[in-house]
């Protein structure tokens, strides 16, 4: 029995520590408030992220650490630094891996499938950040300083997400009314399930033929988004219903109002054209796969109280 060390225990953190745990490792989570899933082999501490000698007290003898953080959508720019540096710290005082929990972002827009050898051209605050975040655990891992990993996934489906697929879509869907999504509704879209996530971040943490390079999490085929909102109905046992697009013009009259709606303007270019991801290289190295996709929209669904057909 190995110690691994989580930071967060949102859908990712939770998945992360719950497979780890399932696998007999002893696994320690560290929130905020000392929240996370309960299970024998792990145990919760209260504590700050951001706070580097407190961080690498708790990494104390862990083989692994794993950043699950999700620091609030629209503060990412003040809270990631510190944090990402603190993670940093811990890796290098304890000696464990740090295997990080990453999307898409920094990439920037891009035409054809995204795959990890692209460069990190992002141009908005979200997407640099990330990609900064990045580089510089490389340049510490290059250095010997660290070994470092990071995989990278799209927008999340599965229990508990903030997702583009969850909220604001699975309840109207239910009651049978119309549904907004962002962006054009018809263009190929990638959804990673956040147990194929947490999957790959606990091997890429793992494998030494992963350290020192970003992965992508294994992903279903491409759906658009009203395929995917057609798939959930046809789960669910439910009628589809009408799905209209907003537009970046009423995006930005809704952000007016909503802080975390004006915060989608920069990633907008996800939406209105293919967004796909290339997954190639995870499955050929590590032989990882996705979860069946009525597997994933069933689990999707569950928080909801709907039972899958």
């Amino acid at each position: 029995m190995s110690k691994h060390l989580v930071v967060g225990a949102g859908p990712i953190g939770s998945a992360v520590a719950n497979q780890l745990a399932a696998d007999g490792q002893s696994v320690v989570i560290v929130t905020r408030s000392g929240s996370g899933p309960e299970d024998p082999n792990i145990s919760k501490i209260a504590a700050d992220a951001t706070d580097s000698a407190q961080l690498s007290a708790i990494a104390a003898g862990a083989v692994a650490i794993y950043n699950c953080a999700n620091p609030p959508y629209t503060s990412w720019a003040s809270d990631w630094p510190p944090i990402a540096s603190a993670l940093l710290a811990a890796a290098h005082n304890s000696g464990a891996v740090l295997s990080t929990c990453s999307n898409l972002y920094g990439y920037g827009p891009v035409t054809g499938p995204i795959s990890p050898e692209l460069p990190l051209a992002a141009t908005g605050t979200k997407g640099r950040i990330r990609a900064a975040m990045w580089e510089e655990a490389l340049a510490a891992h290059s250095r010997g300083e660290i070994r470092a990993t990071e995989v990278r996934g799209s927008d999340y489906v599965g229990p508990g997400v903030n997702s583009h697929l969850g909220e604001r879509v699975v309840p109207r869907l239910l009651a049978g009314k119309s549904v907004s999504v962002v962006g054009s509704p018809d263009q190929p879209h990638s959804w990673t399930y956040t147990e194929d996530m947490a999957r790959a971040l606990v091997v890429a943490a793992a494998e030494p033929a992963a350290w020192g390079l970003p992965w992508h999490a294994p992903t279903n085929p491409p759906r658009t988004a009203r395929e995917a909102i057609a798939d959930l109905a046809g789960v669910a046992g439910v009628p589809m219903v009408k799905v209209k697009g907003m537009s970046r013009s009423l995006l930005s009259t809704v952000g007016l109002f909503s802080p975390m709606v004006r915060e989608l303007k920069e990633t907008y270019y996800q939406f209105d054209a293919p967004f796909v991801i290339d997954d190639s290289a995870t499955r050929t190295e590590f032989g990882l796969t996705p979860t069946p996709w009525d597997d994933v929209l069933a689990a999707h669904l569950k928080p909801f109280g709907t039972p899958a057909k």
